[in-house]
């Protein structure tokens, strides 16, 4: 996918990503804009969207000669919304802007950031910056209701769930030197993909597709998560933490497996791909099915070799064995939390789901989780050595 934007389109983008996040929350119920419960794995909405107008704001409009001006519209947007200085677990408590409050600040803050788009003051770095941050939240704020179990609006034209697979079989690459990573001059660079460099990977073959329900449903029948020879430790740990015995969205219903898809639960479709697992499980039935996860340079190599045939995104994210490690030479962008907080900690995650907005789709994107998150639209697909 390209990354370069005209500013015409780059106006247009913006406006897109900010129509999307209206849509995701705008049939929400008041009180879950009050009082949504405590979950380490997501934000309340309240203060999601708002930090998504402080982070444009910020990066956009605030920025002058290197000092960062006040805020035009907030007084306490920083004390609010700054991620890097406000504790998650206190954004619960904050004295935060009520809705009405917080869709002026919105409001506010995307006609100044199109004004300045026009204006040039600005690097348009910047803009196309502040636009995949929206457009991650928007999948993120997907990711919120899912675990809430609440209903999507029913305007927004998001899915429910992956469409489903398409050919299965194995793509086999030689082995050889491959290119990694972004190039300068390439347009918009996220600071994790700097820069091009190469690699040698051995002769290997991947999953033409992700893995799908029904493949997975067969390592669950089979005792899979009851046999512990096919968990690595850190995966035994986390199943005795979570007493799982299926992916967190199945269970069995009078009819058999189903899914929970927002706030219904869905008959299980064999033929989609399975997500909610984490790089646990997904390990575990790899191992199962004597196959591994790929390497994130073996998954990039395939995205870029085989194209089409390997049918990169549009289905799930997808976990890698590799851990989120910077590339040689790494420095941090001026936003410097995006990727160097979460260096060895998180685990490599390439793809895009079904959320994800085809802006954001790229061969070399790096995305990164925990590898016991499982809430977010996240599969896998397998890999062997030849």
């Amino acid at each position: 996918m390209s990354r370069n934007f005209t500013t015409a389109e780059l106006h247009a983008a913006l406006d897109d990503t900010r129509a999307r996040l209206l849509a995701i929350y705008a049939e929400l119920r008041p009180a879950l804009w009050q009082a949504v419960p405590y979950e380490k794995i997501i934000n309340p909405p309240r203060w999601e969207i708002g930090h998504v107008a402080w982070f444009a704001e910020r990066w956009c409009l605030r920025q002058h000669n290197g000092d960062l001006a006040p805020s035009r519209f907030l007084a306490d947007g920083d004390r609010w919304y700054d991620s890097g200085r406000v504790e998650h677990s206190t954004r619960w408590t904050l004295d935060l802007p009520d809705l009405d409050a917080t869709r002026a600040y919105l409001a506010g803050v995307l006609d100044a950031t199109h004004a300045a788009l026009d204006a040039g003051s600005v690097d348009a770095y910047f803009f196309q910056l502040s636009l995949y941050h929206e457009d991650m939240h928007c999948e993120a704020l997907q990711y919120t209701l899912q675990t809430l179990g609440v209903a999507l609006p029913s305007d927004t034209g998001i899915r429910r769930g992956p469409p489903t697979l398409g050919e299965d079989g194995e793509l086999c690459f030689p082995g050889g030197e491959v290119e990694i990573g972004s190039h300068e001059g390439a347009g918009f660079v996220f600071d994790n993909e700097k820069w091009a460099h190469s690699e040698r990977l051995a002769p290997f073959a991947i999953d033409r597709r992700p893995v799908s329900n029904a493949e997975y449903r067969a390592f669950i029948e089979d005792g899979g998560y009851a046999q512990p020879q096919w968990w690595s430790e850190a995966g035994r740990q986390w199943l005795t933490a979570t007493g799982r015995r299926a992916p967190r969205t199945w269970r069995r219903g009078a009819q058999g497996w189903e899914r929970l898809a927002f706030d219904a639960w869905l008959p299980l479709a064999p033929a989609e791909p399975v997500f909610h697992v984490s790089a646990f499980e997904a390990e575990a039935w790899c191992a199962w099915a004597e196959r591994r996860l790929p390497t994130e340079a073996e998954w990039e190599c395939a995205a870029k070799t085989f194209g089409k045939d390997f049918n990169p995104w549009g289905h799930v994210w997808q976990w890698t064995a590799s851990p989120f490690a910077p590339y040689a030479g790494f420095s941090p962008d001026p936003y410097e939390d995006y990727s160097r907080l979460w260096f060895h900690t998180h685990r490599a995650v390439r793809g895009g789901s079904f959320a994800t907005p085809t802006r954001l789709l790229d061969a070399v994107f790096r995305n990164f989780y925990e590898p016991q998150r499982d809430d977010i639209f996240i599969g896998f697909r397998s890999a062997r050595d030849l």
